[in-house]
């Protein structure tokens, strides 16, 4: 019998809640401030407050992150977003 390490047990349970990719939003110079947090707020589901403020970051950072989760599911929102003639792109999630 394996030795029971909890340690790696909540680890690996983090690791599962977070996902293994990050759905990224960049600035463009097409949308308003309300398109974009109207497309975050309806596709993924922010609330009003965070959408503003992932709005903010994109346009003042040049990107925000928006959203964690299995390739799968976020480049489902990606191509919604996209829909929405907004560029969003997914990058995997490194932890160390």
């Amino acid at each position: 019998m394996a030795p029971y390490n909890k340690k790696e047990e909540n680890h690996h349970t983090d690791k599962e809640k977070m996902g293994d990719h990050i759905l990224m939003l960049h600035n463009d110079n097409v949308n308003t401030f309300d398109d974009v947090i109207n497309a975050l707020i309806t596709i993924c589901q922010h609330e009003s407050s965070q959408a503003e403020q992932c709005a903010t970051i994109a346009h003042y950072k040049g990107s925000c992150e928006i959203k964690r989760g299995p390739f799968l599911k976020l480049a489902s929102l990606q191509k919604k977003l996209e829909e929405k003639s907004l560029k969003a792109t997914i990058h995997q999630l490194i932890i160390p």
